[in-house]
């Protein structure tokens, strides 16, 4: 095991000692003059948080010494890891081309779930996760080689695609691929007449749509944007404007992770 991977893998291990998980949720002063609509006047989320707040995040880089890059991602009960290999030649039979080719697959534990080997759709959340990175890569700077991201959801805590993009943003940096910017990905859930960031696996279960956003905060710019369920005009803008907020708000902590990692490996 590589130096830095094996400080970085002790001090994942090591209970995240001296370590404060950072929050990401969008700026109060964005939505301050805003009221969520409560119909229920006792109803709070399972994990007690606020409509408008996010789940602690801890990231970390360096988590798989054999992988070129590697990020390890815990957002509440949600825990991800991803390893990153490449620029490498492709073992399929490839034409010349002057841009490289991206790889994605996202897999679960078989004990990730409550219900053993019931983890979602592979197939479908790979595409996803290929289709949020592939935009922010910069494909010319590998012709004719290929980069494969390896998702693994040891957790499935809610929000788990969001988990994902992010978490595999921070590997691909880790592992030097050029990038136009780090890509965050953040979701919204509606329940009735309430949003709420963030979701964990139980307000997922019932919810009556979600949105969810991935964009480059540097560069301001999105890469995808999923929908589902059925939404008014007023509620899917607001919905996109927290999850915007809480994308910079993320970025930030990823930037973060980043330097720490950088800081270590000179000391």
């Amino acid at each position: 095991m590589s130096k830095r991977g094996d400080n970085s893998f002790q001090k994942l291990m090591a209970g995240k000692t001296g370590s404060t998980p950072a929050t990401y949720s969008p700026s109060p002063a964005t939505h301050k003059k805003k009221r969520i609509p409560i119909t229920d006047a006792d109803w709070v989320r399972p994990d007690n948080r606020g409509f408008y707040q996010c789940r602690p995040a801890y990231l970390r880089t360096g988590a798989v010494s054999t992988a070129a890059g590697s990020a390890y991602a815990e957002f509440g009960n949600t825990k991800v890891i991803v390893s990153v290999f490449g620029p490498r030649e492709s073992k399929k039979a490839m034409m010349y081309s002057d841009t490289g080719r991206l790889n994605c697959n996202v897999s679960y534990t078989s004990f990730s779930t409550p219900n053993r080997g019931q983890g979602s759709d592979n197939k479908e959340l790979s595409s996803m996760l290929h289709k949020a990175l592939e935009g922010v890569i910069i494909l010319e700077s590998f012709p004719k080689t290929c980069v494969d991201v390896f998702a693994l959801v040891l957790e499935s805590g809610g929000s788990d695609l969001p988990v994902v993009i992010s978490c595999a943003s921070l590997a691909l940096a880790d592992a030097g691929i050029l990038l136009y910017d780090l890509v965050a990905s953040v979701s919204v859930s509606c329940l009735g007449k309430n949003l709420v960031i963030d979701p964990i696996f139980e307000e997922e279960s019932y919810q009556d749509g979600s949105l969810m956003i991935t964009c480059m905060p540097s560069r301001n710019e999105i890469t995808q944007l999923i929908v589902t369920g059925g939404w008014s005009t007023p509620k899917i803008n607001e919905a996109m404007e927290l999850c915007l907020g809480a994308c910079f708000k993320l970025g930030e902590v990823m930037r973060s992770c980043l330097k720490d990692a950088v800081t270590d490996l000179k000391e």
